[in-house]
């Protein structure tokens, strides 16, 4: 199986997906993975017992999530990625990805992103979704307000695709959620640099919560639906 086969850019150009360069450049799309690799996704996919997003590591991974991983990294949809944002020559710039399984209530409180972050993409591989908004991505208007939606929310369901370019109104978020959500994330940085230290400050969370996993569950469970931070 190729990795073309996985994600391929070319589904981008469906008719349903958004793309707006106001308030700030993002897209969403749907349907980007094909059907029949379901299966492969949900048994390759890591097995993390903590919350939140984490550094990957080929050897948590089975293959095809490290196909996707590989695709979602490659040149070719990275220049498909910054064209549509209005980036040029994303593809030179480094990639970090991380893997999320796990959610606490306290995540998902609106944000812009740091500013050492170009562009952030997110893949989706959750077979099914409680019919709630909790958990759903929001694009929004303001940094206080989880309600000033720019687009309807984004379900995060097995192929649900979104990706927007780093700004100082970049705002989004999602309402409190605890449980599983399944989620790959690939953000393009401003240099290698800003790339090593958020690895190793995503290996030191992953450890800090595998020994205070309870405590993390009790951090921020009560946030109010609107809560912020800057970056």
């Amino acid at each position: 199986m190729r990795a073309a086969v996985l994600l391929d850019p070319a589904r981008l150009e469906r008719p349903d997906t958004t793309v707006l360069q106001q308030p700030f450049p993002f897209v969403v799309a749907h349907g980007q993975l094909p059907d029949e690799i379901r299966g492969d996704l949900d048994r390759d996919f890591p097995q993390y017992p903590s919350a939140g997003f984490f550094p990957y590591d080929a050897s948590d991974c089975g293959p095809s999530i490290n196909m996707l991983i590989e695709n979602m990294t490659s040149p070719d949809f990275a220049q498909a990625i910054g064209k549509r944002l209005g980036i040029e020559n994303l593809d030179q710039y480094p990639t970090l990805v991380t893997l999320c399984r796990l959610l606490n209530k306290r995540h998902g409180t609106i944000h812009t992103d740091s500013k050492s972050k170009i562009a952030t993409a997110l893949i989706y591989l959750n077979a099914q979704w409680p019919d709630t908004s909790d958990g759903c991505l929001r694009f929004l208007h303001r940094i206080d307000d989880i309600d000033s939606v720019v687009v309807p929310e984004l379900t995060p369901l097995y192929g649900e695709f979104a990706v927007f370019k780093r700004c100082e109104n970049s705002f989004h978020g999602h309402l409190p959620y605890e449980g599983e959500r399944r989620v790959i994330q690939v953000t393009w940085l401003t240099s290698e640099e800003e790339k090593l230290r958020k690895t190793r400050r995503g290996k030191f969370a992953r450890v800090f919560k595998k020994i205070a996993g309870k405590l993390d569950t009790r951090l921020g469970a009560g946030r109010d639906r609107s809560a912020s931070h800057r970056d």
